[in-house]
């Protein structure tokens, strides 16, 4: 099985989390390919790193390159559909303020022994790895006083995971609401293997995320959105689309810890803002969509996800022909 890493920064080639990734590529033969933006220097050379500048996007056979806005985390897209091209069978997928401990490059396995969840509604994963007051970003605020099912309700099975996301220690994922009035660091704790199935919804990131290459379709960031909502958001969607499927999304133990990098929470908070007011409603429209089962569908149900975005005024219309290019670049 072929794992590449995508990453995109506009960080210099010294920065030491890109070193760290770059050496262990290197070492294990792992296709790493960063993707670069507006704002990155001008010289940047990182052996182990397949590096692309916005000049070299821009000479790529890829109908999306035309189109991506630059300065937004959607150019990541670009990372993803190199790794495709390439021929990848799994994508791991982090940021540059992320490090990796030991356990991000163990083998992984799409079939894995956990905990299902299904027909719960929202359920609040990160509660399951520690005692403390917390909830990944974009969780529905309405949610949060629902009380969590204990895990030991729900039986370990085999399931099919093809999206997998690990947490990250020390500064997890949180929102910019749990970063004003709650304290961090904070290290979860445990083991557990939790597989969120059918009519279950939780949002997971792009910090620490594991994709099969049958779930690849799904990996599309929406770029006319809010930056701190277009992972989540694409969460939401994936997770829909793979109910389809009777796909889990797999939440695991941490496998990095995150050295936030500078951050204007306030300003965190504005962007964040149509999650707040919109996030149920998304989730309980994308569960009265008609979609259709299997890998030939993946497409269609994509374009059918993202209309109903546009419909809700949260995704500008621009979003569709993106969309549409993401899928050509893929042959669907």
């Amino acid at each position: 099985m072929q794992t590449a890493l995508v990453i995109t920064s506009i960080a210099a080639s010294n920065h030491p989390v890109l070193n760290s990734y770059a050496s262990h590529c290197k070492k294990e033969g792992i296709p790493f390919y960063m993707i670069g933006d507006k704002s990155s220097p001008a010289e940047f050379e990182l052996e182990g790193c397949d590096y692309y500048s916005l000049q070299r996007q821009r000479e790529l056979d890829l109908s999306i390159v035309k189109s991506l806005p630059e300065k937004h985390y959607g150019r990541k897209n670009i990372g993803y559909l190199l790794a495709i091209r390439n021929g990848a069978d799994q994508i791991l997928e982090t940021d540059d303020d992320n490090y990796a401990h030991p356990e991000f490059w163990l083998e992984r396995k799409r079939k894995v022994a956990a905990n299902h969840i299904k027909e719960k509604g929202w359920v609040n994963v990160y509660e399951y790895y520690t005692k403390a007051r917390i909830w990944p970003r974009g969780f529905a605020l309405e949610k949060l006083q629902d009380p969590l099912p204990p895990l030991n309700d729900f039986p370990i099975q085999d399931c099919d995971c093809p999206i997998q996301q690990g947490l990250a220690n020390e500064n997890p994922d949180v929102d910019a609401i749990y970063r004003l009035i709650l304290p961090l660091p904070l290290d979860f704790e445990g083991d557990s293997k939790i597989a969120l199935g059918n009519n279950t919804w939780c949002p997971f990131n792009s910090q620490n995320t594991t994709w099969f290459k049958d779930a690849f379709p799904l990996m599309y960031l929406p770029s006319y959105c809010s930056f701190r909502m277009t992972d989540i958001w694409r969460s939401f969607i994936a997770q829909r689309i793979a109910w389809e499927n009777n796909w889990n999304i797999l939440f695991h133990s941490a496998t990095v810890w995150q050295e936030r990098n500078m951050h204007n929470l306030m300003r965190d908070f504005s962007d964040e803002i149509s999650g707040y007011m919109n996030n149920l409603k998304i989730a309980q429209t994308l569960e009265g969509l008609d979609l259709r089962s299997g890998l030939s569908h993946l497409g269609t149900n994509l374009l059918r996800c993202y209309e109903a975005m546009v419909n809700l005024n949260l995704v500008d219309a621009k979003e569709i022909p993106l969309v549409e290019a993401w899928l050509r670049d893929q042959g669907k």
